[in-house]
């Protein structure tokens, strides 16, 4: 079941999937309490969480993770089917190997790319700007 929860309860997941190696506030966004943050749940068990933030290019959906053991049972995905479904004109800052993912829910590359923190990126969209 996906919930609207706090930007602080998705710390833990985002730091534990995202970049365990690196401190906790290196998981932390500037514009965390400006956005909307959701998480899915399994028997009230916290186990994906996604980010959203309004830009002047639509609304960028971050820090999107799901636990280990959770992976690959589709509930990431149920998580960013009700993003994209409630808003429009989405894209990310998508890790290179997981582009594939993206564009199964009609996320397009662009040719914007760029490295941090030692991964590759490309920026995709749901639809041209």
């Amino acid at each position: 079941m996906v919930k609207a929860i706090s930007y602080q309860d998705t710390y833990e997941i985002r730091h534990k999937v995202m970049w365990p190696d690196r401190d906790l506030d290196y998981i932390k966004l500037d514009c965390d309490p400006e956005g909307d943050h959701y998480g899915y749940f399994l028997d009230d068990h916290l186990v994906s969480v996604i980010s959203v933030f309004k830009t002047s290019h639509g609304y960028q959906f971050r820090k999107f993770a799901t636990l280990h053991d959770y992976q690959g049972k589709g509930i990431g995905s149920e998580l960013l089917k009700y993003v994209k479904d409630k808003y429009q004109n989405l894209w990310c800052n998508a890790r290179i190997e997981k582009t594939d993912f993206y564009k199964r829910f009609g996320l397009r590359e662009t040719d914007e790319t760029f490295t941090k923190g030692g991964k590759e990126y490309v920026i995709m969209r749901t639809q041209d700007i």
